[in-house]
């Protein structure tokens, strides 16, 4: 085999981020009474949420803004959007959320019988995730993703972020892999893909709404399915 290490984006990639977060800002729409707060529509609250939470997490990505300040200014900027100025809310949602949304198990079609093809043909799998050392654990558990992989390596964790060097020589470092028997799957090209070109390391672009390719990777794919035909 021309690789052995194995390492996988979790966020889109494998964890339903979208579904997930939305089904948890459904219940704390409801469980607050958001309604009778001024926020009147929830689709809109949503699609608000998920523009400022992108943007935030690019600024954290830079080291522009701490950990603390995206988890508050997400939702404190998405009451914003609705006139509500209101630093406690904001601070009662990003609590409560953090407490939802790793208990959601919506994962991608496929993932487990994928992750279980590849762990029987004897890849060791591992892990690199932009997100918090608790929360990426308790998703992975919750989910039961978490006998598939070896290291788990999370930004908190290692105090660097993809598509930065140090987060990759890290893991490369714990999985006691070679830079040429590792390959990166993910679906951020900018995040994931850029950042194992980066290193030397090849790439497998999970691109499940077949966006726009500015560079191309060493593999590209549209469903989880499709890694058996490369492995």
């Amino acid at each position: 085999m021309k690789y052995k290490h194995l390492f996988f984006d979790l966020d889109h990639t494998l964890w339903d981020f979208d579904t997930n977060a939305k089904n948890s800002l459904a219940q704390l729409y409801s469980d607050l009474n958001l309604a009778g707060k001024g926020v009147h529509d929830f689709a809109l609250f949503y699609k608000n949420y998920l523009v400022h939470n992108e943007q935030l997490w690019a600024k954290y990505r830079k080291g522009t803004i701490r950990q603390d300040e995206l988890r508050v200014k997400r939702m404190w900027l998405t009451l914003l959007d609705f006139k509500i100025a209101d630093e406690d809310l904001a601070i009662e949602l990003s609590n409560i959320f953090l407490k939802l949304l790793p208990a959601r198990t919506t994962l991608f079609p496929d993932t487990k019988e994928v992750l279980q093809y590849l762990a029987d043909k004897g890849y060791t799998l591992h892990m690199i995730t932009n997100g918090f050392e608790e929360v990426q654990h308790m998703k992975l558990k919750t989910c039961g993703l978490s006998p598939f992989f070896k290291e788990v390596i999370t930004s908190e964790g290692s105090n660097s972020l993809k598509p930065e060097k140090e987060i990759f020589e890290l893991a490369l470092q714990k999985a006691s892999a070679k830079v040429e028997e590792s390959i990166m799957i993910g679906d951020t090209l900018e995040v994931d893909i850029f950042g194992a070109r980066n290193i030397g390391m090849d790439q497998v672009h999970v691109n499940f709404d077949n966006m726009p390719q500015y560079f191309k990777p060493t593999y590209t794919i549209t469903r989880l399915m499709e890694l058996k035909r490369i492995f």
